[in-house]
């Protein structure tokens, strides 16, 4: 993230020629003035990057106009330079915000060799406004069915490449945790990870957000503003639910994609970014493409490599794996050390729809770990959930129980009680239930056949034997 305007105040003409050069052979906008008031008369007219001052200057004294300088919101990166360096001016101009102070005569590497530093860290701290640090452990992809192994399986081909992602699937399927494990296994993954949410930003907005502005562009915009686009430069941005923006913004990011190029709001330098997109939406996006409502060309340079994260329905085998880990979870973060669930509340979770998939889910067991409360099991009353949100309404055939606490369940059980619900949520369809569960149709036939001869109710198809496909 590069620099653009540098101010240099200094009463000697030589030092600013001197300076003016060094600067404009890296490519920037250099300005001079003279005098204090000269310097304040640019400084209200433009945004500046940086500023390289002298100390002793004919209308007075520059530690008053460093002072009031650093103080405003968007300040330049000030370096206070001056031949009559002493300990105590350096400590003063640093404690009122200077950022280097350098002493003359200087080199042309320690003028390239500061705006460098001060590039750097303005980056960073650019970057930080937009940075979360998260908990690794709330990351993790957790799961085992075939489906999760499938998504973990394409996050691993298309991490090390540079090819752009677009994951699609329902809300609270954990589509960004999709995106953060390909960033995470990249070449990318020490750079900045840039998440932009497209749902809950105006769309008045969301071209300043994503290319940034210049000082003056529209009403408010007081000062210059890099963009998530130039603070992901270098890393991966995620576009989160891309379907959401307009179509004419739609047109700037295909140049984006395609040219790896743009001008801020306002402005005219064309900036240059070397950023990995990925994107997610809960939308089709190819019906959109045929509604008119999306174009087809983004489409094309945003599906270069899909990725379908599969809905909650799609699990059911991994219901006991998320709720065990929501529960440790939960328990951590307020504090609570619950026993676990009991058998009725493993029951009603599986035989829940989960129209909110696994954001709702886990929403219900942090709620219910706070209701029940230290070294006690969790019950139907604090998930919201009882026997009758069973979609058979049928208690009678209610699965064998599950208890997530220190009593160790056989697998056969935990196996037997997510069959019976997978064919309870798909009518008894039993081509349905094994594709829900990353099953073969023949082992589900003969685990049907097994919890028969046993005497277990397994639910049958609408129609009778002959419709179980």
């Amino acid at each position: 993230m590069s620099f653009e305007k540098i101010l240099v105040l200094d009463d000697e003409a030589i030092v600013c020629r001197t300076l003016q050069s060094i600067l404009r052979k890296r490519r920037y906008n250099v300005a001079s003035a003279g005098t204090i008031a000269e310097a304040e008369r640019v400084l209200a007219a433009d945004h500046f990057d940086m500023l390289f001052m002298d100390l002793r200057l004919p209308d007075g004294d520059g530690i008053g106009l460093l002072e009031r300088v650093a103080k405003q919101p968007e300040a330049p990166f000030i370096v206070v330079m001056t031949g009559y360096a002493t300990v105590e001016s350096a400590v003063e101009c640093m404690r009122l915000g200077a950022f280097d102070y350098i002493i003359k005569p200087f080199s042309n590497s320690q003028i390239e060799i500061t705006v460098s530093k001060a590039e750097q860290y303005r980056h960073i701290l650019n970057v930080a406004r937009f940075f979360t640090k998260e908990d690794t452990t709330e990351n993790e992809l957790i799961g085992e069915s075939s489906a999760m192994k499938k998504v973990r399986e394409l996050i691993a081909r298309v991490a090390p490449t540079q090819a752009t992602v677009l994951i699609q699937g329902d809300s609270g399927t954990g589509k960004e945790l999709i995106a953060s494990a390909i960033h995470n296994q990249s070449p990318r993954s020490a750079a900045p990870f840039i998440k932009v949410n497209c749902a809950a930003i105006s769309e008045t907005l969301m071209e300043s957000e994503f290319f940034g502005h210049e000082k003056g562009a529209f009403t408010g915009a007081t000062a210059r503003r890099e963009g998530r686009f130039e603070l992901a430069d270098g890393g991966t941005i995620l576009l989160d639910e891309i379907s959401e923006i307009s179509q004419g913004l739609q047109a700037k990011l295909l140049r984006v994609l395609q040219e790896n190029e743009f001008e801020r709001v306002g402005g005219n330098t064309t900036i240059h970014v070397d950023v990995r997109v990925i994107a997610t939406t809960n939308r089709n996006l190819a019906k959109s493409v045929e509604k008119g409502f999306f174009r087809e060309d983004l489409y094309y340079r945003l599906n270069v490599f899909p990725i379908h994260n599969p809905s909650l329905r799609e699990r059911l085998g991994d219901i006991p794996i998320l709720a065990r880990a929501f529960v440790e979870r939960a328990g951590r973060k307020h504090g609570v050390k619950v026993k676990g669930l009991s058998a009725a509340s493993m029951q009603c979770l599986l035989a829940h729809s989960w129209p909110g998939n696994v954001r709702e889910l886990q929403n219900m067991i942090e709620k219910a770990v706070i209701l029940t409360g230290e070294g006690r099991l969790i019950e139907p009353a604090a998930l919201g959930l009882a026997p009758s949100d069973n979609p058979a309404g049928d208690t009678a055939k209610a699965p064998s129980p599950i208890i997530l606490s220190d009593e160790i369940v056989p697998l056969e059980e935990i196996e037997k009680a997510c069959i019976l619900n997978a064919l309870r949520v798909h009518k008894g369809n039993r081509t349905h239930a094994a594709k829900a569960l990353g099953i073969a149709l023949r082992t589900m036939r003969n685990r049907i056949a097994e919890f028969r001869a046993a005497g277990v109710p397994v639910p049958e198809a609408e129609g009778g034997e002959e419709s179980l496909a």
